[in-house]
């Protein structure tokens, strides 16, 4: 497989703003954890290749079980995701595919205040940026190191 453009072939300050926002959810009031859910199941839905292959890393780097991860796509049969987390896996699903039900978004607000929601709608239309521009680019997967981009 070969890159049909590489990040290093488009113009000084193409990602910029993609990697400032990106710190401002890292920063953000949710956790480490959720956000590597939202950036795995997004990445699975979207079969963006790179992108399984970094948040699997980063996962993992951060003690994530390998079996949560390995069965994201099955979430709703699986015991080991909280209450907490199939509301928001249920959410980033929905934004995903930009339809968003009523009772999904006030699922979502038994965990969390709107300011929080909106940081996890965020960080779901960042990785889904992210999906598109490297399934586009055609992104070898495979040589992500963690913290590469950090």
């Amino acid at each position: 497989m070969k890159a049909r453009i590489t990040f290093q072939d488009t113009a000084k300050g193409f990602s910029d703003g993609l990697f400032k926002t990106g710190a401002y959810i890292k920063n953000s009031s949710i956790s480490p954890v959720i956000q590597e859910l939202i950036n795995f199941r997004v990445s699975l839905m979207n079969g963006c290749a790179y992108c399984l292959d970094m948040h699997y890393k980063d996962a993992i780097h951060n003690n994530e079980n390998p079996q949560r991860l390995y069965s994201i796509g099955a979430w709703r049969e699986c015991p080991y995701y909280s209450a907490e987390e199939q509301a928001v896996l249920a959410y980033a699903e929905e934004v995903t595919e930009m339809h968003v039900k009523d009772e999904t978004f006030e699922a979502l607000q038994q965990f969390y205040n709107k300011q929080q929601i909106a940081d996890i709608t965020l960080a779901v239309a960042m990785i889904n940026t992210w999906n598109r521009l490297n399934k586009a680019f055609l992104t070898v997967p495979g040589d992500y190191k963690v913290g590469q981009y950090a």
